[in-house]
């Protein structure tokens, strides 16, 4: 089977969060089931740099205004389509923000361009080669089924996946015209959406599936306090919605050869976490004893619900607890975590940035990783702490609560929990969680247990993949 992904990050190339770790890992786990997959992305400039050696396959004098070339090369196991047209990409600043960490004002262009490309692909415009099926990720590629639909051209299969459904691409009437859609596509069955133009609703009108990244984020979006004003449009599609929990690569996040760990380590070796737990003592400048290092590697935002964590860190230090966070974001946040550091020297760390191999050491020397976020559609950062024996703490929302068994009396007794559940996410309800980890963690034979567990969870795209792989083929076999 040949499919079309299509997306506006691919881990290892381009990657603002969790979108960018699944359209580079899918595609890869994808092969054992017998797909062969082409990822469509935009060529800006730090995916440019890296790429080697492309062969360019296609050529569009005019796209939406522009010219673009598509060239296509291999990365480290992915079969790329990168989208070159320096007029939309070609520009500092990150895919969405220019350097002052503002929304480019064209990016209503830039990705309808994206999904217009792919619609052509689809289409059979590539030479030798055309899909049996599309799949495109968030709203930035969500247009693509629109102009499959409304473009005369062959429509074939396709799936759509929402990463988190707060990110909608909503834009102005006045665009429109410049989509150069029929102007039938503006309405309600279209991209029409409360007098504005809605990308991903567009493409949930338009895709014949739709997927989220998590089961429990699947029935949450029906809701309106997850929904998020697309609840009504989600319960049309009820009977097409999918909800398939992410993975990770296991071969980039594995304790026993990671090559960021100080020292490597199992589940039978626990004991050399040491080493990296001194080393994360070391960067944060923390007093080397036992009290147990809590984590957030994240992006500092309400959502994420780092307001609660910057709240009760000096209850975290009076309970006897460390804390290091990782991430950047809002400027408050920021400063109200930098300001706890400051009031607790050699207890609480805090590094503003974005640091990659970083967040791999914490997961390898940290006792246990708090992730309060408000919703989850699914959540990586909790996969890779069962990974690295790194406990999660979690709010029980979205992919969190699917993906960590709680450390309850019944799942301490069975000797399956993974984790530390909480709600509601409150300042009170995450304090409640920390003493639970306090207490767990002065038992260091019921601490090991939860932290061998863990590391035992199948957080690879194995069975994922095999899921989306039989989506693939339901839809092909339908011929919808």
């Amino acid at each position: 089977m040949k499919v079309l992904s299509v997306s506006s990050e691919v881990f290892p190339l381009i990657k603002t969060g969790g979108l960018a770790d699944v359209s580079g890992a899918l595609p890869i786990a994808l092969k054992a089931f017998g797909v062969e997959t082409k990822t469509l992305l935009p060529g800006y400039p730090a995916v440019m740099k890296v790429i080697r050696d492309p062969v360019i396959r296609l050529e569009f004098p005019d796209l939406l205004g522009e010219r673009a070339t598509v060239l296509q090369v291999e990365h480290e196991g992915l079969d790329l389509l990168v989208l070159d047209a320096p007029a939309y990409y070609d520009r500092p600043g990150g895919p969405y923000l220019d350097p002052l960490g503002k929304d480019y004002p064209d990016n209503w262009r830039r990705f309808a361009a994206l999904s217009l490309a792919a619609s052509e692909i689809a289409a059979g415009l590539l030479p030798g080669w055309r899909p049996d099926l599309v799949h495109t990720h968030d709203w930035q590629a969500a247009l693509t089924t629109v102009y499959m639909r409304y473009y005369p051209t062959p429509e074939l299969p396709s799936v759509l996946t929402i990463h988190n459904i707060a990110f909608q691409g909503q834009f102005g009437a006045e665009i429109f015209p410049g989509l150069r859609l029929p102007g039938h596509a503006f309405a309600v069955d279209g991209i029409e959406y409360y007098g504005t133009v809605g990308f991903l609703k567009g493409g949930l009108q338009t895709s014949h599936a739709v997927t989220t990244v998590s089961p429990t984020y699947a029935d949450e979006i029906l809701t309106p306090e997850f929904g998020m004003g697309l609840e009504g449009v989600i319960a049309t599609r009820i009977d097409h919605l999918h909800g398939i929990v992410n993975g990770i690569d296991t071969d980039v996040w594995n304790p026993a050869t990671d090559p960021v760990v100080h020292t490597h380590y199992g589940p039978a070796t626990l004991k050399n976490r040491e080493e990296n737990r001194r080393s994360i003592a070391e960067f944060f400048h923390l007093d080397n004893d036992d009290a147990p290092i809590f984590c957030v590697i994240s992006r500092l935002t309400w959502q994420k619900g780092m307001d609660i964590v910057a709240n009760v860190a000096d209850e975290i230090v009076a309970m006897g607890g460390k804390l290091v966070v990782l991430g950047s974001g809002e400027a408050a946040l920021e400063g109200a975590l930098l300001a706890s550091a400051s009031r607790h020297p050699g207890r609480i760390g805090v590094s503003i940035g974005y640091n990659e191999p970083m967040s791999h050491l914490m997961q390898a020397g940290c006792d246990a990783i708090i992730i309060p976020s408000r919703f989850e559609p699914c959540g990586l950062t909790q996969l890779y702490g069962l990974r690295y024996g790194c406990v999660p703490i979690v709010a029980r929302t979205g992919g969190l609560n699917d993906t960590v068994i709680d450390a309850n009396h019944a799942a301490l007794a069975a000797k399956v929990a993974t984790g530390i559940q909480f709600s509601p996410v409150t300042e009170t309800g995450m304090l409640q969680a920390i003493r639970r980890a306090m207490h767990f963690y002065a038992d260091r034979k019921l601490w090991t247990q939860l932290q061998k567990q863990g590391m035992k969870s199948d957080v690879s795209w194995e069975k994922s993949a095999e899921r989306y792989a039989a989506l693939y083929s339901s839809l092909v076999s339908k011929g919808m």
